[in-house]
């Protein structure tokens, strides 16, 4: 089974901070971003949380427009994208 992996990374300061994460995990990888944002001994800020989890969602987006595409390609009538990670 091949599963693809999402990587997101940025770089600020010294520190590195790299977010390895596939679909199935997106809602939770949102969250890690908030927690990190508010824990106080990390530079990684708010505004970084905002920029990273738009860029999470616009990678989530162009993959249900591909599989949207797929779908219509082949007439499937299921998808493998969950509920929750529709947002």
């Amino acid at each position: 089974m091949n599963k693809e992996i999402n990587v997101l990374a940025m770089v600020k300061g010294e520190e590195r901070y790299v977010f390895l994460y596939d679909d199935k995990n997106r809602i939770e990888t949102l969250r890690m971003l908030g927690r990190y944002a508010a824990d106080p001994a990390l530079s990684f800020s708010w505004y970084d949380a905002a920029v990273m989890s738009k860029k999470i969602r616009e990678m989530g987006a162009e993959d249900d427009r591909l599989n949207e595409q797929i779908r219509e390609k082949y007439n499937t009538r299921f998808s493998y994208r969950h509920e929750e990670d529709m947002i």
